[in-house]
């Protein structure tokens, strides 16, 4: 039988006060996971949000606003989930920010943001999660890539550079964690409707004369041959399945979630 119940584990799921993070945490919350929340967003709202995930799942969540773009904040967030919770069971490294120019315009100071939150920030919360998770023989770190960690895309070349990062530290750290009770795998979305999109539909609408609607057809045909978003649900049930004893051998993949997008 396949086990994927989560309880007694706790999840760090990064930029999941909203989205896909937002989707995936409810998931492992489902199974029982114990949740720590980070991302930005109103105070008032992200206390409400605890409290009715803890309520709705019976389980303990908790919250810490770490900058992922902050080294320090990060491993200051690892040590209060060691301190609380005995340690990182369940980490999704999901923050992440975009910027789109092309290189020759591409501001240097967006570079560096996108570069430090999409991809060092795993390598940070990874580093502080290992040692707990090696010692207890247990542990999954998923990794949010995109489909821009299997192919690139114009216009955005610091989060396709960060996400063939992602992909590329999730098979290092997998071959590393081999002989072990721990898995590392990525998840490569392609577009999900959360407010980074958004913007991009909002943008094009503008751009082009469009209807919102009319500009999310033509951003996924441009893209995904299925003409549907993907949604949070969808890749929190994939990251509870990685989750799952079925699972354990299922080490270092970069799993494509994407309407068909990598596929053409």
């Amino acid at each position: 039988m396949t086990s994927t119940n989560l309880r007694g584990k706790t999840a760090l799921v990064t930029g999941s006060t909203s989205g896909i993070g937002l989707g995936i945490a409810r998931c492992l919350a489902a199974e029982g996971a114990n949740i720590v929340f980070n991302g930005f967003g109103d105070a008032k709202e992200i206390e409400q949000l605890q409290a009715d995930v803890a309520k709705e799942f019976g389980i303990q969540t908790a919250y810490h606003g770490a900058d992922m773009s902050k080294p320090a904040e990060i491993e200051a967030m690892m040590k209060f989930i060691d301190e609380k919770f005995g340690g990182t069971d369940v980490l999704i490294n999901n923050a992440g920010i975009q910027h789109v120019a092309n290189v020759d315009e591409f501001p240097v100071e967006k570079w560096d943001a996108i570069i430090a939150i999409n991809l060092t920030s795993a390598f940070h919360t990874s580093r502080l999660a290992l040692p707990g998770m090696k010692k207890k023989n247990w542990g999954r770190i998923i990794n949010i890539a995109s489909a821009h960690g299997l192919v690139g895309s114009a216009g955005k070349s610091a989060y396709v550079a960060a996400k063939h990062g992602i992909v590329g530290l999730t098979k290092v750290s997998a071959l590393e964690t081999a002989t072990t009770g721990v898995t590392v795998n990525a998840i490569c979305p392609g577009f999900v409707l959360t407010p980074l999109v958004q913007k991009q539909v909002d943008a094009r609408a503008e751009k082009d004369g469009l209807s919102n609607e009319q500009a999310k057809h033509a951003l996924l045909a441009d893209k995904q041959p299925s003409g549907d978003f993907v949604t949070p649900e969808e890749l929190g049930g994939l990251a509870v399945f990685l989750c799952s004893d079925a699972a354990k051998q299922v080490r270092g993949v970069a799993w494509n979630v994407d309407g068909g997008w990598v596929a053409q």
